[in-house]
């Protein structure tokens, strides 16, 4: 197999922790760092200007006399290293000099490759000019290298032949395809990856409450792109697939939909991994399971005037506020439903851990967590008014979370044994009420939940079992269809990984598997649920990046040929 001199790999989400991409490459880079070591080089964008990003360190590396190349030629980039496992290095560029010149970008890419920019609204703009500048600071460190390259041949022996870099440009999601094309046409010497982690025309028809899978084989993804009004999305997102030299998606099931709506099958299926660097290990392990269970319990009695004690059940589901894809909607059905389910054995606590339009943390919540702590014991009490949300939202009245538990009556009363928390905020450590991190947190629950719809891989449930917490997702997620796969059968409560059969049509049936499997599992014994634990962390074990990473170097390998096949044509 043919494998890269250097790798430059571009996304929104390098030392930018937005989403679930920032998990996948920063999980992944220690891996590529230890095989290519400063040969893997990340692009991001800048969106920190004169503030320090919390991410990235600025520093001296082998590449500061590129940096001072790059300003000769207007090139605005900070160099340093990205910090994350293996630290591997890392350029922020500065996109927003070149909307200036968008109008003819745009039309030199509907010229060579007909990307309609047209309908273009949103953030379709800054993704396209990070993409253009990112791929800039590929062909000024491509020429950079070439130039080193060829220094090198002249230095010892003049006659002597130096074999060309292999260099590969990777790009993840649609915002860095106008820069893969750009790299095709401008250096073409250089082999591109493409990754799409969802198809914006699947996401779309999902959150549209459109059936997607009954009739992905029927859907024309052009037409369903003007009747959805994502048509620029959609068209830089399909040319980049059939333009490039590997298209790649994250799992089989947006395999399938790339073929439907993209009309391009995938050249490598490339499976999210995970490090388990991030899961701490023996009493340090115990001691922050204890922690975040304490700090969970302790915030819902303070917010609800109860006394859950350690006894009780802590679930949780998590991602982005996709309330249908993610089946945030499901989840709260299930809830309800469990609200007056005979078979459940403990009080329920459950978390929605999702990121909404978050304006403040309740001061009264503040005031009440900061009185236990002066007393050391929750000071039960009154609930506090409206004892479902632990932070204000700019949108209460129109939040899809509040009103789903509003139509079903679910308010926390007393004795309900089934209470349900909205924590509608990013867990950085510094929220104002749980100020734990999201990792620190999940390791406190006693079972994860996420019902999705729409999930083209899923690391949150993959997250939840590497921190050794059983989970239920569906065969809707690419990890799910992965877990069936694996276990040879689909995956049950007992294996860690409980995968629900989910189709366009049977939400009301995954509602209520959801609740008799948490009853169920309100009833196993204290044997049983340490043996699915365990279950649960030898299932992430199996999706670890050494497993992984082979996919990688098999997109290399495509990519790499395809370029010196264009090379050997141009000769």
């Amino acid at each position: 197999m043919l494998f890269p001199d250097y790798v430059f790999e571009s996304s929104w989400e390098v030392c930018n922790k937005v989403g679930g991409i920032y998990t996948v490459l920063s999980t992944r880079a220690k891996t590529l760092q230890a095989v290519l070591p400063d040969k893997i080089i990340f692009i991001g964008p800048d969106c920190w200007g004169d503030k320090p990003c919390p991410y990235f360190k600025e520093q001296k590396t082998p590449f500061d006399a590129w940096k001072r190349q790059a300003a000769k030629e207007g090139l605005a980039v900070k160099v340093g290293r990205w910090t994350i496992p293996g630290e591997p290095l890392a350029v922020l560029v500065d996109f927003k000099p070149y909307f200036e010149q968008k109008n003819e970008i745009y039309t030199r890419m509907w010229e060579l490759y007909g990307v309609d920019s047209l309908h273009a609204y949103g953030d379709y703009d800054e993704a396209s000019m990070f993409s253009y500048a990112a791929a800039l600071v590929v062909e000024s460190m491509y020429r950079f290298l070439e130039g080193r390259n060829e220094g090198v041949k002249e230095g010892n022996d003049p006659d002597a032949s130096v074999a060309p870099l292999k260099v590969v440009y990777h790009g993840n999601e649609w915002m860095t395809g106008l820069g893969l094309l750009y790299i095709h046409t401008r250096v073409p010497q250089i082999g591109t990856i493409f990754t799409t982690h969802a198809t914006s025309i699947g996401r779309s028809i999902a959150g549209n409450n459109k059936p997607l899978y009954d009739y992905l084989f029927a859907y024309n993804g052009n037409q369903m792109a003007d009747e959805l009004n994502v048509q620029s999305k959609h068209s830089i997102e399909r040319q980049t697939a059939h333009y490039v030299d590997c298209f790649t998606t994250v799992s089989d099931i947006t395999a399938r939909e790339c073929v439907e709506l993209l009309d391009k099958p995938v050249d490598v299926v490339l499976p999210n991994g995970f490090e388990d660097n991030f899961v701490p290990k023996g009493a340090t392990f115990t001691r922050k399971r204890k922690a975040a269970r304490r700090r969970l319990l302790s915030i819902a009695n303070s917010l609800m005037g109860t006394d859950l004690d350690d006894d009780t059940l802590i679930v949780s589901t998590s991602g982005r506020y996709e309330f249908r894809n993610k089946g945030i909607d499901v989840f709260i059905e299930a809830m309800n439903r469990l609200l007056r389910d005979r078979n459940l054995n403990k009080k329920v606590l459950a978390f929605i851990v999702v990121p909404g339009w978050v304006g403040e943390p309740r001061q009264d919540l503040q005031q009440k967590l900061a009185e236990e702590q002066l007393q050391e014991k929750s000071p039960k009490g009154k609930p506090l008014e409206v004892p479902m949300i632990t932070h204000w939202l700019h949108n209460m009245g129109h939040d899809n979370v509040l009103n789903m538990m509003k139509f079903y009556d679910m308010h926390n009363r007393e004795e309900d044994r089934v209470k349900l928390v909205f924590l509608p905020c990013y867990l950085t450590g510094n929220d104002g009420i749980i100020n734990m991190t999201y990792y620190d947190v999940v390791l406190g629950n006693d079972l994860c939940i996420y019902p999705s719809y729409y999930e083209p891989w899923g690391y949150t449930p993959l997250e939840a079992v590497a921190f050794h917490v059983p989970c239920i997702t569906t065969d809707l997620a690419g990890f799910g269809l992965w877990v069936n796969k694996v276990l040879g059968h689909p995956g049950e409560i007992q294996d860690g990984v409980k995968v629900i059969r989910r189709t366009d049509y049977n939400y009301s049936e995954v509602a209520d598997i959801i609740k008799e499997t948490v009853a169920d599992f309100s009833n196993m014994t204290a044997d049983e649920v340490k043996k699915a634990r365990k279950q649960a962390e030898q299932i992430s074990k199996k999706a670890l990046w050494s497993h992984f990473i082979k996919y990688y170097y098999e997109a290399y390998d495509v990519a790499l040929r395809k370029a010196q096949g264009r090379d050997a044509l141009m000769l």
